[in-house]
């Protein structure tokens, strides 16, 4: 194979991580793979879930949750909340499971408990999917996990929490601004007090407006990437005969047992899949496939028949070769095709997913661009392209003087109020529509948690499909030559997952 998927990816990755200003960083909180006894040790088992050693995603443990209702709650208290993830499987596509997500200040209670998220739906496949999930209440310091199963089992594997310094950091400032500001003016009617704190609201707000940039940006990147990818696959190379021995092996049997015209029949039909000569390979599709296989079949099958060879106009050894290898050769082309339609199919489904994380993240782009729009109008820049393209610059001071202006225009409202207002219905006004832009910015932090987990699921699957025993050919040569491959492209994969997650995550 040459450069592929995952190789693609990190180089579009690993060049967007230098651009951003303000990556964000992680550290592990709470790790747990079901694995031992210390990991056991970490959970409570309310009910409907036990630990097995089988169904492991990786290791020797998981968690099994049983079809119905099942909950279980972490036993050690965490440092701090952050952005949950975990592994998750079910014993069939039918299978569908809905996740609540709550923490608390206390373990042992059964009271107290806050739902912070909810995860719900089913897998198209029996394999491990991630999710992710940000807990955005900092002061709860217990996990608590409650399930309900239809149609099956679940399994769960490889959790847990993550901190994430800026949007933990913002989300914490904000939720402190934000109740500041309605108990002010619950509780005091002092203009200066007031205004004051519509000022620190200012702050924040001009912060979320970046952090909405720095999401456009991610959205961007990932976009970027998948689009070349969709564009110059090297993965569905792999699944394409012309590079393998056993193909070449029967082309040159058909050709030299083939008449002119037959011959010509079979360059015509190899042409689209590129130059065996050469060994230039195209990408090969499920459509492209379709167009050959049968067609392929038909001519071997038809070169070999006594009718044609004889009338072929070749020579008597040849005729002689035709005769004993005939049923062999057919025999050969349609069991290499039906291990090259395994290796396709597989190349076809990561693909998909490809496809499908394109339109997630198009869609998410649209939105938030949107969104971003409609929250500069909000702050004070009023419309037009000229205020999104400074706040969405390359350049820093350029960035910096437009969060400046809308820090200005949230200062100039609270002397405005603190100066003229008479009552509190400007000031309720205005607070409310700064606030609900900023609670409206955590929906797309949330929705680019799950495109993080698509991706995520996506690298697993193309992980595993180049493992060793996933080599579908039964030819000695061709088993050596997909695996000569398959040692690169595990590479690629690590370093591309690990850009991800670093310029990600």
């Amino acid at each position: 194979m040459l450069k592929t998927v995952a190789s693609v990816l990190v180089l579009s990755t690993a060049s967007l991580i230098s651009s951003l200003a303000f990556a964000q960083q992680k550290s592990a909180i709470f790790k747990n793979g079901f694995e031992n006894d210390a990991d056991h040790k970490k959970w409570a088992l309310i009910y409907g879930a036990k630990f097995t050693a089988e169904q492991a995603r990786t290791g020797t443990g998981a968690l099994q949750i049983e079809q119905g209702e099942a909950s279980v709650r972490s036993r050690v208290n965490l440092s701090e909340q952050g952005t949950l993830e975990f592994w998750i499987k079910t014993s069939s596509p039918a299978t569908q499971y809905k996740v609540n997500v709550l923490v608390a200040t206390n373990q042992n209670a059964d009271s107290g408990w806050v739902q912070v998220g909810q995860l719900l739906g089913n897998n198209d496949s029996a394999e491990y999917h991630a999710k992710r999930i940000s807990i955005d209440d900092p002061g709860k310091k217990y996990l608590r996990l409650d399930f309900e199963i239809t149609n099956g089992q679940v399994w769960i594997d490889d959790l847990s929490v993550e901190k994430i310094l800026l949007d933990t950091a913002l989300q914490k400032n904000q939720e402190k601004v934000i109740a500041e500001v309605l108990g002010k003016l619950r509780d005091d009617k002092n203009y200066q007090v007031q205004a004051d704190a519509l000022r620190t609201l200012g702050k924040n707000y001009a912060a979320q407006i970046d952090v909405q940039r720095q999401y456009l940006e991610y959205a961007n990147g990932i976009y970027s990437s998948v689009t070349l990818v969709l564009a110059t696959s090297e993965r569905g190379k792999m699944a394409n005969p012309l590079g393998y021995q056993t193909f070449k092996g029967i082309v040159s049997d058909v050709k030299l047992v083939a008449s002119p015209i037959q011959k010509a029949r079979m360059d015509s039909l190899l042409k689209p899949l590129g130059d065996i000569a050469t060994a230039t390979l195209n990408v090969m599709t499920q459509g492209a496939y379709a167009a050959f296989a049968e067609p392929f079949k038909t001519i071997v099958a038809t070169t070999f028949d006594k009718v044609a060879y004889e009338n072929a106009g070749v020579d008597r050894k040849t005729r002689k070769f035709a005769e004993e290898n005939g049923l062999k050769t057919f025999s050969k082309a349609e069991g290499f095709l039906g291990e090259v339609e395994k290796e396709l199919n597989t190349v076809v489904a990561l693909d998909k997913d490809l496809i499908d994380i394109q339109r997630e993240v198009d869609k998410f782009r649209k939105d938030l661009d949107k969104h971003l729009k409609e929250s500069l109008i909000a702050g004070g820049m009023g419309r037009g392209q000229e205020n999104y393209n400074r706040v969405m610059s390359k350049d820093e001071a350029i960035r910096s003087a437009a969060l400046e202006e809308i820090n200005s225009y949230f200062t100039l409202q609270a002397e405005s109020y603190q100066n003229h207002s008479s009552s509190n219905t400007e000031f309720v006004q205005f607070m409310m529509k700064a606030t609900g832009t900023m609670e409206e910015t955590q929906v797309f932090k949330e929705r680019f948690n799950q495109i993080a987990s698509s991706v995520i699921t996506f690298y697993d699957k193309f992980d595993r499909s180049v493992a060793k025993d996933q080599n579908p050919f039964s030819d000695e040569k061709d088993r050596r030559l997909w695996e000569s491959h398959a040692v690169k492209v595990r590479t690629y994969i690590q370093e591309s997952k690990a850009a991800f997650a670093k310029a990600y995550m």
